[in-house]
């Protein structure tokens, strides 16, 4: 075994940044979709996109026949959209109001089922005037479907760390895989005349009613599927529910959402960024048509505009979990709003097309940043009861402010008469567009700034540095610096977590270690015995309560101080260890960590990779699933055979713990420092204190020897 992993696994300082980086994703991305449930409901939200692409086309071949009559071929586009878009203004509020109020899983299934139903009955029917009345209810419920699933997919995952990368998976797969797919199928469908060589009558007319029944059984099976496969999307965060004769009106559970993101500066800065992203976004749309000619390229610089807008969106996408690493969500989200703002003011000065690209490019990426930032931070730092109310705000902010300022965008183009003039002996065709999008820009960016100061949760640190750190790749810290020290047994972490502390005030550091661990161990034995409990649960509640109050009354003070602050086995070797007992589930035991030490993360956490097989006989003696190995007290192995029976127990479950916690590892790469605990303290002393040295900062004074553990 090496010293330092340096494996993908591992996730070590060794490893270059690109390769360091890719790894990090991936492990993210494969430990989201290691969740059944999120990858069922990944699963169905794929089916319910593609529905929704394909129903932009399938509905528009349809209209397109239906009204031939009427000559409204023309008006086909505009039409479906608008009435898709409309239910927004309406019914999103209400969706949100149901999310919070009722079984979200319920909701969704008979959103899905109406869906289905609509488009069965669009198809059966067969005439315009109900196809436009079906499309309408069908985006209804397509506003109370969105903030159900948005909603409850933070319940689905194991830590809140996780719903910035189920975010971004939701994302690529509704605007990237079921895009690709959704087309793909009408295809497909359309040239079903063309693989059978069939011809006549009304044709085009059936195959059009073809697409649109396949999209509505697409729906039914997202209800199958919702009712049938993913019980957990009735499950709620532990909050206790009200009954529904006490549960407030509609009315009132609307006005509360508001109030409740209103008077809180996070989501008030949140609403009011989205305002003016949406507002600016709205004005792009509007008048992109316009400005390509002003561009004196025709229809293909269009085209080329679209491209460089959702390229940028998607990069944003991509890059925005690395960025979140080294800014706050709080700061980054109004930052990037502000870089929008100032991009688009870029555009709108764009003297030929190929400058322009880049400013537009520019512009989609800052916005998909702070899009993917934004719904972070509604899934992660927003109550469960009212979540499903500021889902559907945003949704609702997104279809009025977006479809408002798309209409008046055109209005005030046409105020101003155009004109060309010569810029670097290149012409340029100046007209209303030109002022709509630097105001549009000027309005993203003081709306940003205004975000930005409402959602800074580091006003003592200033952005500047912060920005500076960000771009040399930098990570970003806190005041202080959590480091926590975990592994199977307690006789390691304790004398490594010792010796850490030592070797980093060596070195000159302010470091504080945060608890003692025989005392630790001593307080839950105490209370233990005193309440005379037994169980799993009734432990884990205790070893909870423990590190809660260390957290409380050392930690925290210490971190705000600006200390380096060791924590041996914080939370992790914990949770290994009574998940290891399997009477307690794994994310039942994060969430009461989460809890008891308020969602505090460390900034570094050094894995003690130990063989079981090598731990010391005294190590050997905790009963598996009681407490954390190493705090049962002395002689809890009996001699003869059934002293080797429980040996042999014990080491399986010392097995069982490592695997938990080296796959805890491998979930996160960045965090973990997984080090080769294997052979004399002394020699494993020098492996954590050289990988730490490179972490840290500066060279670490070589400390005294290790004493040798009796």
């Amino acid at each position: 075994m090496s010293t330092i992993q340096d494996s993908d696994t591992a996730g070590g300082p060794g490893r270059s940044g690109s390769n360091r980086t890719e790894a990090s994703t991936g492990h993210r991305i494969r430990s989201v979709l290691a969740i059944r449930p999120f990858r069922r409901l990944w699963g169905v939200t794929y089916l319910c996109s593609v529905g929704d692409w394909l129903s932009l086309l399938a509905l528009t071949g349809l209209v397109t026949k239906l009204a031939e009559g009427y000559r409204w071929e023309g008006f086909a586009l505009s039409a479906v959209v608008i009435t898709q878009l409309l239910p927004g203004m309406l019914f999103a509020p209400l969706g949100g109001v149901l999310a919070d109020r009722f079984d979200r899983r319920k909701v969704m299934v008979a959103c899905d089922l109406a869906r289905g139903a609509l488009f069965l009955s669009i198809a059966f029917v067969g005439t315009a005037w109900w196809l436009f009345i079906a499309n309408f209810l069908i985006g209804c419920c397509a506003m109370l479907w969105i903030p159900a699933k948005d909603s409850a997919v933070p319940n689905l995952l194991r830590r809140p760390d996780q719903v910035e990368t189920a975010n971004q998976l939701g994302l690529v797969m509704t605007y990237g895989i079921t895009t690709i797919s959704g087309f793909g199928l009408y295809a497909l469908i359309s040239g079903i005349p063309g693989y059978f060589h069939l011809q006549g009558g009304d044709l085009s007319f059936r195959i059009a009613t073809i697409a649109v029944v396949v999209n509505g059984l697409l729906y039914v099976s997202s209800a199958v599927l919702v009712a049938t496969r993913i019980p957990e999307l009735s499950g709620r965060m532990a909050t206790p529910r009200k009954r529904d004769d006490d549960a407030p009106g509609f009315l009132v559970m609307m006005r509360d959402g508001l109030s409740y993101a209103w008077h809180r500066p996070l989501l008030r800065g949140l609403v009011i960024g989205m305002t003016g992203a949406f507002a600016a976004a709205g004005a792009v749309i509007g008048s992109a048509k316009l400005y390509a000619l002003s561009l004196l390229g025709g229809e293909s610089a269009y085209g080329l505009l679209f491209i460089a807008v959702f390229a940028g969106l998607a990069t944003g996408m991509i890059t925005a979990p690395k960025l979140a690493r080294r800014l706050t969500h709080g700061r980054l989200f109004g930052v990037t709003i502000v870089c929008a703002g100032l991009s688009l003011g870029v555009v709108s000065l764009a003297p030929h097309l190929w400058f322009a690209l880049v400013a537009v490019a520019l512009v989609g990426g800052c916005a998909g940043i702070a899009f993917l930032t934004g719904l972070t931070i509604i899934g992660s730092k927003v109550e469960d009861e009212v979540r499903g109310r500021m889902v559907a705000l945003v949704q609702s902010l997104m279809k009025v402010i977006l479809g408002l300022s798309t209409v008046a965008s055109p209005l005030l183009v046409t105020t101003l008469q155009p004109r060309v003039i010569t810029v670097l002996d290149h012409p340029l065709k100046i007209d209303g567009t030109r002022p709509v999008l630097f105001g549009a820009g000027v309005l993203a960016a003081a709306v940003g700034l205004i975000a930005y100061r409402l959602m800074d949760d580091r006003r003592e640190t200033p952005i500047l540095s912060d920005l500076l750190a960000a771009l040399r790749g930098r990570p970003r810290r806190e005041r202080g610096l959590l480091i926590t020290v975990e592994g199977d047994a307690s006789l390691d972490t304790s004398v490594q977590a010792r010796e850490l502390a030592e070797v980093l005030r060596s070195a000159g550091h302010e470091v504080l270690l945060a608890s003692e661990p025989d005392l630790d161990e001593r307080r839950v034995h105490e209370l233990l015995n005193t309440a005379d409990l037994a169980g799993v649960r009734a432990h884990a509640l205790v070893a909870a309560a423990v590190r809660a109050d260390v957290v409380e009354r050392r930690v925290r003070p210490a971190l705000e101080a600006g200390l380096i602050v060791v924590v041996d086995r914080f939370a992790d070797s914990p949770i290994a260890h009574f998940s290891a007992s399997g009477s307690v589930d794994t994310s039942e035991l994060e969430r009461l960590s989460d809890w008891a030490t308020g969602r505090l993360r460390p900034d570094l956490t050094v894995l003690l990779d130990r063989t079981p097989t090598t731990l010391p006989a005294s190590a050997l003696g905790a009963p598996p699933g009681a407490v954390p190995a190493g705090t049962a007290p002395p002689g809890a192995a009996s001699a003869g055979l059934e002293g080797a029976r429980r040996t042999i127990t014990h080491v399986e479950h010392h097995w069982q713990v490592q695997r938990l916690l080296t796959g805890m590892a491998a979930a996160d790469p960045d965090r973990y420092l997984v080090v080769d605990a294997d052979g004399t303290p002394d020699e494993v002393a020098a492996r954590v204190k050289a990988a730490v040295a490179r972490l840290v900062g500066g060279e670490i004074r070589a400390a005294a020897p290790l004493a040798e553990t009796p």
